[in-house]
């Protein structure tokens, strides 16, 4: 969606400085609207004159929440200084200042930078329109890019301890158009994030109504990226929530994550540096350095091929990459005794010590042994249900107890994970790193043998060895001029396809994500239904208006409805609905939908990605035309090809 902008100024005709009449409807069809849609802003004003004091909810909403509030100061209108003066006192940036000629500066404002624009007759100057609008736009271009940190409100400038409320607290009591976009967008994040589909996070992130919901949005989408390993789109989505808001702890802490998992430690540590130095308190941020310093430790001794006992004689030479990892951990149980993820990280780094004949003080750690104890029975006190503080139990155990205690504890644990697939699988990575360097063998095999069988019960997430995305065209209408994919040429199609997919060497294993319209699509995943390979058709409509839509015009439509139902009835995996999945389609602040096969189309190019960004192969059968909007054809090309280089274009010019 596109940053809002929110106009605060007069209405009709008013008599201006010079008691000439001004057209504030012409300065703003003629000057502010095209200046801001321009700078790519949705435009928002109040649509009737409104009384001093007196102001709608939904336009009060805006008020507070748009990303830009661009106010006219030509002359002194009671609502304009009412509504500039309420975004200062709870915004501290977002608003830009223009008038057209008056005599004197209001005092207060005197020194604040307003863009000045011309009037003729009580209208846009035509000799200057085009100058001033091209300012105008620049100057907005120029304030939505500045830095969050920078502060354009008087009030928040003359006090600095002062902080703008987060904008859920600046939601409105009242019911209005935002909060009911709001709450709707807010359940279909939470029903995608229960799926975990990261493809429609993504999709939905997309479709924010502010900038506000944008940070949000990327958040939940880095996050469910993240459970599934897929670092690198992972941090894509935290780097565009600190493009929204650079101080978001949260999105800071999960870049670091990410950057340490790609093993990028440098540029983790620098990023955990900033963190404790910005939140020197923070239990998470000194776990947060804890992490990036074992992740480092343990990168240098975890080879693949190497036998546990060739590692554990490689880690006994790591001992000061150990105790940098020690060090942060112990600090953040320290600062938060109830921190018991801390705790059990500080201690098992300890005993790995002792272990790998490392100095390691028997005091420390049996100190450590009974914080680690208390912090996670406690912490089953507060939440019975809590896995996490399960897991530290039995990872104490297994560090401290009898091989009888580890299998008990283990066996509680996996039990409390409710065949959390990815929460089991967690435990499981600890347990592995623990067996590779040869930490009491018997109890970490007990151990991971409960995990592991557990896991199987679990229903893990499919992970393709490639997603093959598709888009292309449907067949030709009757009579349709000039001709795109004529029915006679279906053949010739067919045959591409199926050369394609075996260039690529699809099979059982592969994942085939498209629409099923007449045509392209149904080729592809006819193709790929009969190499094996698993199809998810992803439709932009309910199936009776979807297959009106985008089977039944064909020529032989009626043909190509029956060879849609034969090939969704011989699939797992039935077709997603986009309206049943992602809601109703978003629209402007004009009421305009947005494009249903354009949001379908991103949505199935999303979900591809989420697969892995080096599983995508881009099949497409296309002439090369079309728009450039997202989800297009040639926007699915261009990103495929941007990310991974590997598309097979089939191009329907030169194909008949």
């Amino acid at each position: 969606m596109k940053p809002h902008a929110f106009v605060a100024m007069p209405f009709g005709s008013k008599l201006g400085h010079d008691g000439q009449p001004i057209d504030f409807n012409r300065v703003y069809v003629e000057y502010l609207q095209p200046a801001l849609e321009t700078a790519g802003l949705e435009v928002f004003r109040a649509d009737q004159e409104l009384r001093a004091g007196d102001i709608r909810a939904d336009l009060f909403q805006e008020l507070l929440l748009a990303d830009l509030v661009v106010a006219d100061l030509t002359l002194d209108n009671p609502n304009v200084w009412y509504e500039l003066g309420v975004r200062h006192a709870l915004r501290a940036r977002g608003v830009v200042l223009v008038q057209g000629p008056r005599p004197e500066q209001p005092f207060d404002i005197y020194t604040d930078r307003k863009l000045r624009y011309a009037l003729r007759d009580g209208a846009p100057d035509p000799a200057t329109l085009a100058v001033d609008c091209a300012a105008l736009t620049a100057m907005v271009r120029a304030s939505m890019a500045s830095s969050t940190r920078r502060k354009v409100s008087p009030v928040f400038q003359l006090i600095p301890n002062l902080e703008q409320p987060p904008w859920r607290q600046l939601l409105l009591v009242e019911r209005n158009e935002f909060s009911d976009t709001f709450a709707n967008w807010s359940r279909r994040m939470e029903v995608a994030r229960q799926k975990n589909r990261p493809g429609d996070i993504l999709v939905l992130a997309d479709e924010t109504p502010v900038r506000a919901l944008r940070l949000e949005g990327k958040r939940s989408a880095g996050h469910a990226l993240l459970k599934l390993k897929q670092y690198e789109l992972a941090l894509e989505q935290f780097e565009t929530a600190l493009g929204v808001d650079p101080d978001d702890q949260t999105s800071r802490e999960q870049k670091a994550v990410c950057l340490c998992t790609l093993g990028r430690y440098d540029e983790a540590r620098e990023w955990v540096r900033q963190l404790t130095h910005d939140y020197p308190r923070d239990p998470e941020c000194w776990a947060l350095a804890g992490r990036v310093e074992m992740e480092n430790w343990t990168s240098r001794w975890r080879q693949p091929g190497l036998t546990p006992a060739q590692m554990h004689t490689a880690a006994s030479q790591e001992n000061a990459a150990l105790g940098a990892a020690i060090e942060p951990y112990y600090g953040a149980f320290v600062a938060d005794p109830a921190h018991h993820v801390s705790g059990i990280n500080a201690l098992t780094l300890q005993v790995l010590r002792q272990h790998c004949a490392g100095k390691s003080s028997r005091t420390v750690i049996d100190n450590l042994t009974g914080g680690v104890l208390w912090a996670s029975l406690t912490a089953q006190e507060r939440d019975r249900k809590s896995y996490a503080a399960r897991a530290s139990y039995a990872q104490l155990c297994l560090l401290v107890n009898s091989l009888e205690s580890v299998r008990e504890e283990y066996g509680n644990m996996v039990a409390a994970a409710n065949r959390d697939w990815f929460a089991l699988d967690s435990s499981r990575e600890t347990l592995a790193l623990l067996r590779d360097i040869d930490f009491r063998p018997a109890e970490t095999s007990v151990a991971l043998t409960i995990v592991e069988r557990e896991i199987a019960r679990s229903s893990p997430p499919f992970e393709p060895r490639q997603v093959l995305l598709f888009s292309g065209h449907m067949v030709d209408a009757p009579g349709r001029q000039p001709a795109r994919f004529p029915a006679e040429c279906e053949h010739l199609a067919a045959e591409k396809i199926a050369e394609t997919l075996d260039r690529l060497a699809v099979g059982p294993g592969d994942l085939a994500l498209a629409q099923a319209a007449s045509g392209g699509d149904l080729l592809f995943l006819e193709a790929c239904q009969a190499r094996g390979v698993r199809l998810q058709a992803m439709l932009p409509f309910d199936e009776p208006e979807f297959i009106e839509r985008s089977v039944l015009p064909a020529s032989n439509g009626e043909h190509w409805r029956q060879r849609y139902f034969s090939l969704t009835r011989g699939i797992d995996n039935q077709p997603l609905i986009m309206p049943a999945e992602l809601g109703t389609l978003p629209k402007d602040l004009r009421g305009e939908e947005a494009n249903a096969f354009e949001r379908c189309n991103l949505w199935l190019l999303y979900t591809a990605l989420a697969c892995g960004i080096d599983k995508v192969r881009f099949v497409c059968l296309w002439n090369g035309g079309g728009g450039d909007g997202l989800g297009g054809t040639a926007h699915m090309y261009q990103e495929v090809k941007r990310r991974t280089g590997r598309v097979s274009w089939i191009d329907t010019r030169t194909l008949w």
